[in-house]
């Protein structure tokens, strides 16, 4: 089976349960080959418990054609802005970028519970 790499950008409360649903996931050819968090949160443990390559941005960018999937869970536009600026300057042409809105519906075919939800948070890409 061939393998997905994935890389999470956002360990806030979305991005802690996402990483956690995909790491149990890691069998069935998903790999979290990094993630990218400013601050300290349960993701950013569970991280470094798993032993994930705890990176930045930037650092997520030059891995290039290792990620095939970046997940942009930052609920911020300017970072999503940013990281498609500065994949498109790499000439990346290989990973996609999936927003908030995409890991809602992998959530949805992969976990009975509900993703949670932040108040006044928009969606979209």
């Amino acid at each position: 089976m061939e393998k997905q790499r994935i890389a999470i950008i956002g360990l806030g409360r979305i991005g802690s349960a996402f990483l956690r649903q995909i790491l149990e996931r890691n069998a069935q050819g998903l790999e979290v080959v990094a993630v990218a968090e400013a601050h300290e949160t349960p993701g950013l443990q569970l991280a470094r418990e798993r032993g994930v390559n705890i990176s930045s941005l930037d650092a997520i960018v030059a891995m290039g054609k290792q990620v095939d999937v970046v997940f942009d869970l930052t609920g911020l536009p300017a970072v999503r802005r940013e990281l498609r600026e500065k994949m498109g300057a790499a000439g990346n042409q290989h990973t996609v970028i999936a927003s908030e809105t995409i890991a809602r519906v992998i959530w949805a075919l992969i976990s009975a519970t509900d993703l949670p939800v932040i108040a006044g948070r928009t969606t979209g890409y």
